[in-house]
């Protein structure tokens, strides 16, 4: 994972993959980050293990943004608005007084995943023995050909689940022209991932944050 310290300016987006005890276990990072509104979303959620994902991908967005602006984790959160219900709080994350950087975040069963960069941009993280949905809720999610293809295939739920987190990127992006769509499978984490962006991401999932080369 990134350190927290200030770093010169970046130009390719930024994703992070990590185990959720990698992210609880940063130094720089505590559960005192966080605004009082997403304090009092997690104090709602009852299931432990969900509620420390849900805390690691908060707190992995803000190392991300640290890392993106410069700015210390501290002053690095994300805000919230829903388009449906015109409401603060949840919804597509933004940084305020930032409107040219998009920042996403996302998490599963014990992993966490953050995005940040120029433009819209959506991440998604999968645990890579998931299984799929079931085909039939597959096919109305997901583009049909693609679906069907990955479906035909010899390895068929692997496929079938990193085309279920490229469509979740992509949604989380907008689904607008011009993203560029990026998956890997993190082998270390035992995870799938995906980032639609409008450029080029620059994807760390190690302690060095200088060791990956933007795709």
């Amino acid at each position: 994972m990134p350190q927290g310290d200030p770093a010169p300016p970046v130009t390719a987006a930024l994703a992070v993959v990590a185990t959720t005890g990698e992210v609880l276990d940063h130094p720089a990072l505590h559960e005192g980050l966080l605004a009082p509104w997403e304090r009092r979303r997690l104090d709602r959620i009852r299931v432990p293990d969900r509620r420390d994902d849900v805390l690691a991908a908060r707190l992995l967005l803000r190392l991300c943004v640290a890392r993106f602006t410069g700015l210390p984790p501290g002053d690095a959160g994300p805000d919230q608005f829903c388009d449906s219900c015109r409401r603060h709080g949840h919804g597509r994350p933004y940084l305020d007084g930032r409107p040219g950087t998009g920042v996403s975040l996302s998490h599963a069963d014990g992993l966490a995943a953050a995005a940040v960069g120029p433009g819209p941009l959506g991440v998604d993280v999968e645990p890579a023995t998931r299984r799929p949905g079931p085909l039939p809720v597959l096919r109305r999610l997901l583009p049909g050909a693609e679906t069907a293809a990955a479906a035909a295939g010899p390895d068929r739920d692997a496929a079938l689940l990193r085309l279920w987190v490229r469509g979740e990127a992509r949604f989380k992006a907008g689904g607008g022209p011009g993203l560029r769509l990026l998956e890997w499978t993190d082998r270390d984490r035992a995870a799938v991932a995906a980032v639609a962006a409008t450029g080029p991401v620059t994807v760390i999932a190690s302690g060095d944050p200088g060791s990956a080369p933007p795709r």
